[in-house]
């Protein structure tokens, strides 16, 4: 919602401030300079990014347009690893084989749809807790493990809005080509009436003035809103970790995901109560 909101708050901002100003708008309708510019720009991600960056760059951008983490998706994820740990508590370590197994048809991961639809959560919690469940791994080994798993996710993840900060970078220097280009079509009509000249070297212009509007006003903010949304996935991991990494010293599971809690933002921090009361609840099931 705030994206749409930003996106007509500049382009508001720009539209206003040039008619008050005596612009026309029908002078910034240059649809082949778009054509230049934004061809160019896709073209020049499609040299410089694989295949599969491009993917994540559609997937991520049709992810920032929803609503991201909210303080109940952590209060979830809190309450479902207390269960996973309430289970191993009555029944053993063996007794979280099935559920650990597989994820998808467990009766406790059900129940927390947006854990599941995380493909790398439900994978970073399995696999953590078939290590724990093996038994070879000291507490400080499986941190290190847990770390580097988040750091190599982190990593992986942040590769499309990279990419798309490349975009935005290279914007301003293509509507310069742009510009270029609609100068090279002026000087050719260099002896025509001054209407006319003038028409082409402001349709030039409004190149370069896409450019920069585009980079700085759209591609470059959409790039770092991708970035505090990776931001919040890696915090949704690291909140696993601490639980995982308690559980394994053996500490109780509502101990645990206190620990969990703890690592959290304010704005996303579930309460004390708040917490021991859905874990209650839990118990009910």
């Amino acid at each position: 919602m705030f994206i749409f909101i930003g996106a007509i708050v500049v382009i508001g901002s720009v539209l206003t401030g040039y008619t008050l100003e005596g612009g026309h708008l029908l002078a910034l309708n240059q649809p082949l300079e778009v054509l230049i510019i934004g061809g160019s720009a896709f073209g020049a991600m499609l040299i410089a990014t694989p295949i599969t960056v491009v993917k994540g760059i559609i997937s991520q951008l049709k992810g920032v347009l929803g609503g991201g983490l909210k303080k109940q998706d952590y209060l979830d994820l809190l309450v479902m690893m207390f269960e996973i740990f309430n289970v191993a508590r009555k029944d053993g370590l063996i007794g979280l084989e099935s559920h650990i197994e597989r994820p998808e048809e467990s009766e406790i991961f059900k129940r927390y749809p947006k854990f599941l639809k995380d493909h790398h959560a439900v994978a970073f919690f399995s696999d953590t807790m078939r290590v724990i469940i093996s038994g070879a791994v000291q507490p400080h080994d499986l941190e290190d493990l847990m770390e580097n798993d988040i750091e190599i996710i982190h990593e992986e993840e942040t590769r499309p809005s990279d990419a798309l900060n490349s975009v935005a970078d290279s914007l301003p220097g293509l509507g310069i080509v742009a510009a270029v280009l609609g100068i090279v079509i002026t000087m050719g009509a260099i002896d025509g009436p001054p209407e006319e000249i003038g028409h082409k070297v402001g349709a030039a212009l409004v190149g370069t003035f896409l450019g920069i509007l585009g980079s700085y006003g759209f591609v470059g903010p959409l790039s770092a809103s991708l970035k505090h949304r990776l931001n919040d996935s890696k915090q949704y991991l690291t909140c696993m970790k601490h639980a995982l990494l308690a559980f394994h010293k053996g500490v109780a599971g509502v101990i645990a995901v206190e620990f969990a809690r703890r690592t959290l933002f304010a704005e996303v921090r579930p309460g004390f109560t708040e917490l021991e009361n859905a874990c209650n609840e839990a118990k009910k099931r």
